[in-house]
C-alpha cells in the first residue's frame, strides 16, 4: 500500500511538472504573438531610439483596437525619434505625420530614410499647443507615452487635439498610468523618484477628463497587457535615464503602475 502511495505521488508530482511546463509554453507562445510585429524589429536598432518604454510594443497593442488602412493619414504626436511613425507606416502603409518637439525634424528624416520610408512618412518639428496643421486633415490621432506631459490640461483634448480629426475618425493614446490614484500622496518608496510633471493617473482619471468633451464619444478606456515587456525592453537600453528607472521599477514592485489607452471617436 505504501508503496502504491508513493508510486501515485512520483506520478502526480511528475505530471504537475509536465503541467507547468506546458503552461510555460503557452505563455511563451501568447507572447510571441501579442507582440509579432514588433519581434520582427532589430534589437539593437529599438535599444538606441528608445526613449522610454518599448513604444512599439505599445503601439502594437494600442493599434489593435484601431481600424488603420492604407489610405490613412495618421498624426503620430510627442513620436520621439520616430519608432511608433515607423511601425505604423511600415505595418499598415498608412501615411504618418511623426510629429515632436524634443527631436528635430531633420533627425527624424535621416532615421526614416534609413528605413526606406521617406515617401510614407512626413517629419514634423512642432510643439504641442502649436501644431501645424488644418482642422479634420487626419483620419486618426496617436499619441503614445507623451500625451501625459500636456494633455492633463482640461481643454486640450477639445482645444488642441480632436479638432485635427475627421469627424468619425479615431483618436487613441496611450500613458504610463496608476492602477489606482494615490489618494494619500505619492509612496514613500516612490518619493526618491518621483518629480512635479510625472502626471500619472489612472484609467478612472483619464476617462473623466475625456468625457468632458463634447468632441469625442470615448469607445474604450482600459489597461494595456505590454506593461512588463515594455519596460523590460527599456530598462535593458544603455542610457543614464533608463538605469535611474530600474531603481523606480524595483521600488514599484508591480503594485502602482500600469499603461493606460484611452480610444475615442470623432463626433
Amino acid at each position: 500500500m505504501f508503496q502504491t502511495y508513493l508510486v501515485y505521488l512520483t506520478t502526480t508530482k511528475i505530471l504537475m511538472i509536465k503541467l507547468d511546463k506546458v503552461i510555460e509554453s503557452v505563455y511563451e507562445r501568447w507572447s510571441k504573438v501579442t507582440f509579432i510585429k514588433s519581434s520582427k524589429y532589430d534589437t539593437a536598432f529599438l535599444k538606441e531610439n528608445m526613449m522610454g518604454p518599448n513604444a512599439i510594443k505599445i503601439v502594437e497593442e494600442l493599434s489593435e483596437s484601431l481600424e488603420l488602412e492604407k489610405s490613412m493619414r495618421v498624426l503620430d504626436l510627442g513620436c520621439g525619434r520616430g519608432l511608433t511613425s515607423i511601425f505604423l507606416a511600415k505595418e499598415y502603409g498608412v501615411t504618418v505625420f511623426a510629429t515632436d518637439l524634443w527631436i528635430s525634424a531633420t533627425e527624424n528624416y535621416e532615421r526614416i530614410k534609413s528605413m526606406g520610408l521617406e515617401d510614407k512618412i512626413i517629419p514634423i518639428h512642432a510643439e504641442a499647443h502649436d501644431l501645424p496643421f488644418a482642422h479634420e486633415f487626419f483620419d486618426i490621432a496617436i499619441c503614445v507615452d507623451a500625451y501625459h506631459y500636456f494633455g492633463v490640461e482640461e481643454d486640450y483634448l477639445t482645444k488642441y487635439f480632436a479638432p485635427l480629426v475627421k469627424k468619425g475618425g479615431q483618436i487613441a493614446v496611450a500613458v504610463p498610468g496608476l492602477k489606482q490614484e494615490f489618494t494619500n500622496g505619492v509612496p514613500e518608496e516612490l518619493l526618491p523618484y518621483w518629480f512635479d510633471n510625472m502626471n500619472l493617473h489612472s484609467c478612472d482619471w483619464w476617462y473623466n477628463l475625456w468625457k468632458t468633451s463634447d468632441l469625442v464619444s470615448i469607445k474604450e478606456c482600459k489597461e494595456l497587457n505590454c506593461l512588463k515587456e515594455a519596460w523590460q525592453d527599456w530598462l535593458l537600453c544603455d542610457n543614464d535615464y533608463a538605469r535611474r528607472d530600474i531603481g523606480m521599477m524595483k521600488a514599484e514592485g508591480g503594485k502602482y503602475f500600469n499603461f493606460v489607452s484611452i480610444i475615442a471617436t470623432k463626433l
